[in-house]
Order: structure tokens, then C-alpha cells, then sequence
């Protein structure tokens, strides 16, 4: 049997439950000092690591009378953010194994709290930590390490919909999973379940077969230059379009990204108006909270316009080079927008949706603008 120290993401409770598969209160833990260390924040996410340090001493908790399979239930998880096990002597002289980052994998930057990071991050930590465990057994540790920023991603969508506004003509019935297996996981993901539902007469279904592909939401945001009455589309490759055999893979669409850790939907709109376009919105309002195809996907948008200024000079070529992005930003007059989407010339959805709410709503933004400020990123 083995005993561990934490100092850091771990002394929370719910989240060891998960690594370990087990509750709390069927496992020896007790406060406890590592001398001679600190914990301190690193640049890369919201999580700790301990450098010496000359005075005081971590603190953290003991976990005593661990087995091989809790250990590698332990290795597997911490793994995946590259620390690995050290054996150490505690304030009270008894010994024991703690996580250690390499010299040079985390950037420190100051202090580290755990009720900080317990109410910022811990909700979101442990849905992706459920994701994570749910391939032990199944996909090395250096896999999942590579599919992290992905799996925290779909964490985050997962809270961001537990706190969704529709729904309020539509039934609140039982439902109950009764398998899921994840056929695939990498960018994304794709689930197959075994699923019953309640029927709109009370009674419960027979057992469905259903697959689900599982991505992260998307703040999605169309430009809009009020004075001069024009719009920013991008242009990009998609692989929609390159898979089902489309003769046009390059798609006319509004601005897109991926919502961050810890970002909210607006602020992502606000920071991907940047970065595809080197936009810089003056005001920005919100347009609809959609699934892209209910029935078989969680992809979700949060679809926004802005306000910008659009001169000539807007359009050009831009994205990240380290994100493999290469696209081409297009200023189009609202007449040729309105045009290009009624005679089915855009194939985008949101694009389409977004077109027809600017143009119940183009008087009042061309007469009067907008209270509406951005959010900081």
C-alpha cells in the first residue's frame, strides 16, 4: 500500500472521487505540510505545481493506504498534464509519493488557491476529469494528453448547457441512457447509446439505438458596418463539404471559432472578430442560441452581430498559421448579403439566420446604433 500527497487540484473532493472511482469517505485523508515547497499558479491553466521555496511549506493532504489500481488510476489522470511521481518527507517526518512537474513544462506565476480554483474551476474540471477516466483501460495517457484541450472544450459546453434559456413550450419528460460507447474521440467525438424516452402519453419508449456526434460550442458573429451598410463574410476550406463530395468546398460564412476555457460566448465572438478579420466591434448584440442539428449532434452556436467598421480595405487574407486557418475575408453591400442568401448562393445556416435578423433589425442599428458594448477579453 502507498501513500500520496496533493498539494494542488486533487484536495478537491469531488474530483479525487472521480480519478479514483470511489467516495471520499471510504478513503484515509488527513491535512497535511510538504517543508521546503509553495504551490504557484502556472500560465497554462488552472491548475498548480510546487517549487522549492525557503520558508513555510505546502500545504495539501495525505491519502494513505493506496493500491496499485489507485495508483495508476492517479498516474493516468496527472499523466495527462505531464507529472509524475517523487517520493518525499512531509513536515511530520512520515513519507510519501507527490506529483512533480518536469523543471521546464509549466511556467509559474504566482501564488496558487484552491478555494479560487474551486470556484472558478472546479465544475469544469471535473466534467472533463469524468471524460478523461472514461478512457483508462482503453487509451494511453500521452493519447488523452493530446486530446485534452478538446475534452475540456466539450466540458465547457456541457456546463454552458445546464444553464441554457429554451425550451419553455416544449415537454420536460424522463429519459434514461441505458448504454453508451464512445465510438470515436480525437477533435471530436462520436457516441453510440442505447436510449428510452418518455412518450407524449406518459409511457416510456422501447430501447433506441442512437449515435451522437459530441463537439464543443461555437460563437459565431456576423460584422456589420451600420453607416456603410455592408457586411464581412470569411472564406475557408471546410471539410463538411470536402466529405459529402460538395463541388464547392470553400464556403462564404460569418466569422466562427470554438469557445476557450473559461470564456464566455460573447467575449469568444469578440476575440475571433480579431483574430479571422483583425476586427475591432464597437458594439455587439446577440442573435439566437441554436443547436446545428438537434437530432443527432450537441454542436451549439451562440450567434452574435457586431459593429464594425468595414472599409474596402477590410477585406484581405488572414487566421492563424499555427491553428492551420487560411482565410479570406469578403465586405459585401446588406442588398448583395440579401441577395446571396434568398437565391440559395450561401450554404451556411447561421449565415442564413443571421442575414434575415439584420434585416428585421437594420433600421433601428442604422438610425440609432446600439447601447451594447463589448465585453473585455
Amino acid at each position: 500500500m502507498r501513500n500520496l500527497f496533493f498539494y494542488g487540484t486533487l484536495r478537491h473532493e469531488p474530483l479525487l472521487e472521480i480519478v479514483l472511482d470511489r467516495p471520499a469517505d471510504k478513503l484515509d485523508l488527513q491535512r497535511a505540510f510538504l517543508p521546503g515547497y509553495a504551490a504557484f499558479a502556472v500560465t497554462e491553466g488552472p491548475f498548480p505545481l510546487i517549487r522549492p521555496c525557503r520558508e513555510g511549506a505546502a500545504e495539501g493532504l495525505i491519502l494513505r493506504g493506496l493500491s496499485d489500481e489507485d495508483v495508476a488510476r492517479l498516474d493516468y489522470y496527472e499523466g495527462s498534464f505531464a507529472y509524475d511521481l517523487v517520493e518525499m518527507v512531509l513536515a511530520d517526518g512520515e513519507t510519501a509519493e507527490v506529483y512533480l512537474a518536469g523543471p521546464e513544462r509549466w511556467t509559474p506565476f504566482g501564488p496558487w488557491s484552491l478555494t479560487e480554483w474551486e470556484r472558478d474551476w472546479a465544475a469544469l474540471s471535473c466534467e472533463a476529469a469524468r471524460e478523461v477516466m472514461g478512457y483508462f483501460g482503453s487509451r494511453s495517457r500521452d493519447q488523452v494528453a493530446a486530446m485534452f484541450p478538446m475534452i475540456r472544450k466539450r466540458a465547457q459546453s456541457r456546463l454552458n448547457a445546464a444553464r441554457s434559456r429554451h425550451g419553455a413550450r416544449t415537454k420536460s419528460g424522463r429519459t434514461v441512457i441505458e448504454d453508451r460507447n464512445r465510438a470515436y474521440a480525437h477533435f471530436f467525438a462520436l457516441d453510440d447509446m442505447k436510449v428510452r424516452f418518455e412518450r407524449f402519453d406518459g409511457s416510456m419508449s422501447g430501447v433506441e439505438d442512437r449515435a451522437v456526434f459530441i463537439a464543443a460550442d461555437a460563437a459565431i458573429l456576423l460584422p456589420y458596418d451600420p453607416l456603410r451598410d455592408r457586411v464581412l463574410l470569411v472564406e475557408q476550406m471546410r471539410m463538411g463539404p470536402l466529405a459529402r463530395g460538395d463541388r464547392t468546398v470553400w464556403q462564404l460564412e460569418p466569422i466562427a471559432g470554438h469557445i476557450d476555457l473559461g470564456e464566455t460566448p460573447r467575449a469568444a465572438a469578440i476575440r475571433e472578430a480579431q483574430e479571422e478579420a483583425g476586427l475591432t466591434l464597437k458594439a455587439i448584440e446577440p442573435i439566437a442560441e441554436v443547436y446545428a442539428s438537434p437530432g443527432n449532434s450537441t454542436e451549439f452556436y451562440y450567434i452574435f452581430l457586431g459593429i464594425a467598421d468595414l472599409p474596402d480595405a477590410a477585406e484581405g487574407v488572414g487566421g492563424l498559421p499555427e491553428e492551420g486557418e487560411d482565410i479570406r475575408a469578403h465586405v459585401l453591400s446588406f442588398d448583395d448579403l440579401m441577395d446571396l442568401v434568398e437565391g440559395f448562393g450561401a450554404a451556411n445556416a447561421p449565415l442564413g439566420l443571421a442575414a434575415f435578423w439584420l434585416a428585421r433589425h437594420r433600421d433601428r442599428l442604422r438610425l440609432a446604433g446600439t447601447a451594447d458594448t463589448p465585453e473585455a477579453t
